[in-house]
């Protein structure tokens, strides 16, 4: 029998990220500070974009009806903890001895407000003049017991690792794909399908696992004090409701220069993806604090129930895009400057309050407290019953320690 060589012709559907795409995902999940830096590398490479910086000055929070509130601060209503009080409370559960407790605390001071390392490892080791084996050893066991999982990761792809064995994905194609985020940017999945003897089916399906985790698992913490940057939003009460606006004056503005030299398209095809970030950044701003309109009006004690999947459907995007788009965001409101992720909050069971408002209430129960007879944990479900939210005891202590919040015998002044 002789073979034959046939020639068909067949039609198929193939998910490939490619360079434009992987560009416009990285300006989307940006927030202004790494937006500006990422226009400033491409305006070195590309001479024919121009940017126009704006005027540098120190970001003075807005608090424009703070002195209406006489003796109410707005400073007190943050309903978590900071992204330093969270690890110091993890480092002090860990329980561990004086040296140790050095090499964790420098690890602490090291973390980036994305929640990964600044420093390498064998850096921190030398400043300690301990092994670099030591440091690995507390940074392993930070990472396993750090919650959300991601923090203390030395670098995105070992963010998404520690998230993927969470989960429980990190099979082989998991493994694949994180070994060679490089290639995945540029939509190479039939190469990088070649080099790991895998199918690109297989490597599909992984990516979009891979899309559902966390890259920025520190973005979510210190909600609500002022960054250290401008926010990218403002907003503002008008007569028709609450305004969303974008922050012009934390991000350059950016023109095509004049002529026809080479990088005139890929100057224009920049400006237009950011255009489109700032176009949905700002919808997707605009329905979240419609959503939580009464936060902004009465305190972050009466944040509703809201997810992103609710945003999403609202606006016809994908919950992924609301991931990306809030990672990081900030918005400057009369009550201080709040990060949108925080404002995501659900409900503690079916038609209940918000997980968020209950822990904002029970932040103020304690700091209102007598400190010589202070709330045990069942008296302080029974306090937030009595609100017409009943809770479990279980529950108040699950969220006294999301604040970082000690128990009554711990907080009991002492004589």
């Amino acid at each position: 029998m002789k073979s034959r060589t046939r020639i068909s012709v067949t039609q198929t559907q193939r998910m490939a990220l490619t360079t434009g795409l992987a560009t416009s995902i990285r300006i989307l999940r940006a927030d202004a500070a790494g937006l500006s830096r990422y226009l400033e590398e491409a305006a070195a490479e590309n001479p024919q974009i121009l940017l126009t910086r704006p005027q540098v000055q120190d970001w003075i929070p807005r608090w424009k009806s703070a002195f209406a509130w006489d003796a109410e601060r707005p400073e007190q209503e943050a309903a978590g903890p900071s992204l330093i009080a969270h690890v110091l409370g993890l480092i002090e559960s860990l329980r561990l001895n004086p040296q140790e407790a050095r090499i964790a605390m420098v690890l602490a001071e090291a973390l980036e407000p994305s929640g990964w390392l600044g420093r390498p490892p064998a850096a921190i080791a030398g400043q300690l003049g301990v092994t670099v084996a030591a440091v690995d050893g507390i940074l392993d066991r930070l990472q396993k017991q750090a919650e959300p999982t991601g923090l203390f990761a030395r670098n995105l792809a070992d963010c998404l690792r520690l998230q993927a064995e969470e989960a429980g994905q990190l099979d082989k194609p998991m493994r694949a794909l994180l070994d060679r985020l490089d290639l995945l940017a540029k939509g190479e999945i039939d190469r990088i399908a070649r080099e790991a003897g895998l199918e690109p089916s297989d490597l599909r399906q992984a990516f979009g696992r891979l899309r559902s985790y966390d890259p920025k698992p520190g973005a979510g913490f210190e909600p609500f004090a002022a960054p250290v940057r401008e926010p990218d939003l403002i907003a503002e009460k008008g007569q028709a409701g609450w305004i969303i606006s974008l922050n012009r004056s934390a991000l350059p503005s950016v023109s095509v220069a004049e002529g026809r030299a080479k990088g005139r398209a890929e100057a224009r095809a920049l400006i237009k993806m950011i255009e489109g970030r700032n176009a949905t950044l700002l919808s997707v701003g605009q329905d979240i604090l419609t959503r939580q309109e009464a936060a902004l009006e009465e305190g972050l004690g009466a944040l509703v129930p809201m997810t992103m999947a609710d945003v999403a459907q609202s606006l016809g995007l994908h919950e992924s895009t609301i991931s990306r788009v809030v990672a990081g965001t900030a918005v400057d409101t009369p009550r201080g400057t709040w990060w949108l992720r925080t404002l995501f909050t659900k409900a503690v069971h079916e038609g209940g309050p918000a997980a968020g408002a209950l822990r904002d209430r029970l932040a103020r129960l304690v700091a209102e407290e007598d400190p010589d007879h202070p709330l045990s944990d069942e008296a302080l479900a029974v306090a937030l019953a009595e609100g017409g939210a009943p809770i479990a005891r279980r529950t108040v202590a699950k969220y006294r320690a999301m604040l970082n919040l000690p128990p009554a015998h711990r907080r009991k002044r002492r004589a």
